[in-house]
């Protein structure tokens, strides 16, 4: 049985593109976003709409090698963590976006295969220098895309002060 699954899966696609209770959904938000707008950095300090979406397409990427293997890789030490803006203008925004769009579909994909028992299953993560349960890299994707669809807002805010 996978009850405790399929409820994540249902979060992880409603923050996607369905109804949430907080407030607007990605496909929403990056629906107001484009080539010009997608790069800015509305406050030196605050991240680009391109910076926060490659920063989430590396965690679900490494969070579905978690899942393969039972190791992840990357700390936020890394470069993949936090690419910049002139990096990833050479990619351009389309492409951030489908990279994004496909990586979040993956996980879904692969979640979907899974039964409740596999969330019991320890996976090695280098950040936490530890085994941990794979609910808890789960449950932190699933954090890690609301917090950021928070920040998504507010620099959709700024950008639409400018």
């Amino acid at each position: 049985m996978n009850i405790i699954l399929k409820h994540i899966i249902e979060q992880l696609k409603a923050i996607q593109n369905g109804r949430v209770w907080m407030g607007p959904n990605f496909a929403r938000q990056l629906g107001k976003i484009n080539e010009s707008n997608a790069f800015t950095r509305p406050l030196p300090d605050m991240h680009s709409v391109a910076e926060i979406l490659s920063h989430l397409t590396t965690w679900q990427k490494e969070t579905i090698i978690k899942i393969n293997t039972g190791a992840g890789s990357l700390t936020d030490d890394c470069e993949e963590n936090w690419y910049t803006n002139e990096t990833l203008k050479t990619k351009g925004w389309d492409s951030i976006l489908k990279e994004y769009q496909e990586s979040m579909a993956m996980l879904i994909e692969l979640l979907a295969t899974k039964e409740d028992r596999f969330l019991e299953e320890q996976y090695y993560d280098p950040d936490f220098k530890g085994d941990f349960p794979c609910a808890f890299v789960i449950n932190g994707m699933l954090h890690h895309s609301i917090y950021h669809l928070g920040q998504l807002g507010l620099i959709l805010k700024f950008l639409n002060k400018k």
